[in-house]
């Protein structure tokens, strides 16, 4: 699967939120500037071209649904980035987080506490 570029996250991540949309409920969880209708049409016409998002029609109209959901793509995502930017190496990433966000002892040990419950 490509990356999905912010824009077409946007739109993902309001239809994760609303489950099924027609496009005017997608630009009405944008904050103001709203997008014009024709562009949010387009986005959502590409995710379906591309098999991310599905749709029931109703006449003309078209209500969209999303076929990946959102912890498929996260994972998808993840796995894409630990693979480019840190030569496939969780240990890495999660060193690159300690770093970068100041994880604190405790969420570290949290952390550790969730990979020996998946052992």
């Amino acid at each position: 699967m490509k990356k999905l570029t912010r824009k077409e996250e946007e739109v993902m991540k309001i239809l994760w939120k609303l489950k099924r949309a027609f496009v005017k409920d997608i630009i009405e969880e944008y904050d103001d500037p709203k997008p014009h209708y024709n562009t949010i049409s387009s986005l959502v016409r590409l995710l379906q071209e591309k098999g991310i998002v599905g749709y029931k029609q109703y006449g003309n109209t078209y209500q969209y649904y999303p076929l990946m959901s959102k912890e498929e793509y996260r994972r998808t995502f993840m796995k894409q980035v630990v693979s480019d930017y840190f030569d496939n190496s969780y240990k890495s990433a999660v060193a690159f987080f300690v770093k970068e966000k100041g994880l604190t002892p405790d969420e570290l040990e949290e952390l550790i506490r969730m990979i020996k419950d998946e052992k």
